[in-house]
């Protein structure tokens, strides 16, 4: 970067301008239920939950709380442990009276996705392992459902091709599609973006990050999995 002092002066500017913008775009970010809302009939927004991990079970439970006149109405998930987990995990965290999830709305196994999607609900919320998305992207816009589809959203090319047109469809049948890529609704960090691609801090010859999180487990050995539990 250059080192004058105009560019050192121009730099202090950035950082208090965009302090100031922090502050003052630190406002709700849209979400799916509002999106879906404006598109649904009904005055109670079904939600359907396919893949019951902890992004999943999370994301369902933030549902639940981010809207009066929502519930909770299918889960699926491969295993059923994880499905049934799902179920009492946000009826304990959002509350017992937003779960109307009924035994035969719970649904196991790798075609759980389209028993969720088939069930009444009006959104759905993908958040299985991301190789399965853009299959489970495609079946929930060719059924009309409002989604929301966590990140990463495919694991190679044909995946993202698949993924681009399945939103590209869902515009063109209005239906709502929110990205679980969450700086895309962080205000103050978009504005961070913006200025730096302005060239308020001059121009960027190297670029340093980290994203600090746990690591991913390996997969267990065969001894120490539950019964019946193979590679696949």
């Amino acid at each position: 970067m250059n080192s004058s002092e105009s560019s050192l002066t121009t730099r202090r500017e950035f950082l208090k301008t965009s302090s100031t913008m922090a502050i003052a775009g630190a406002i709700a970010a849209p979400h799916i239920l509002s999106s879906a809302r404006a598109a649904s009939p009904g005055d109670t927004l079904k939600v359907g939950l396919i893949g019951c991990g902890g992004r999943g079970t999370g994301a369902a439970a933030q549902a639940m709380k981010a809207d009066s006149n929502v519930e909770l109405f299918a889960v699926g998930d491969v295993f059923e442990k994880a499905a049934k987990g799902a179920i009492k995990s946000v009826a304990a965290e959002a509350g017992a009276d937003k779960v109307k999830v009924k035994p035969e709305n719970t649904f196991v196994g790798l075609d759980a996705y389209r028993k969720v999607i088939d069930s009444g609900v009006d959104v759905v919320i993908l958040a299985t392992p991301p190789g399965f998305r853009p299959v489970h992207l495609r079946a929930a816009v060719e059924a009309g459902k409002h989604i929301f589809c966590e990140k990463p959203m495919a694991t190679d090319a044909p995946g993202v091709r698949s993924v681009i047109e399945s939103v590209r469809i869902a515009k063109e049948r209005k239906l709502a599609v929110v990205a679980g890529f969450c700086w895309r609704y962080d205000y103050p960090l978009r504005e961070l973006f913006k200025r730096i691609h302005d060239g308020e801090i001059g121009q960027v010859r190297a670029i340093y990050g980290t994203y600090l999180t746990g690591p991913v487990k390996p997969m267990p050995p065969a001894s120490s999995r539950p019964e019946g539990i193979t590679d696949l």
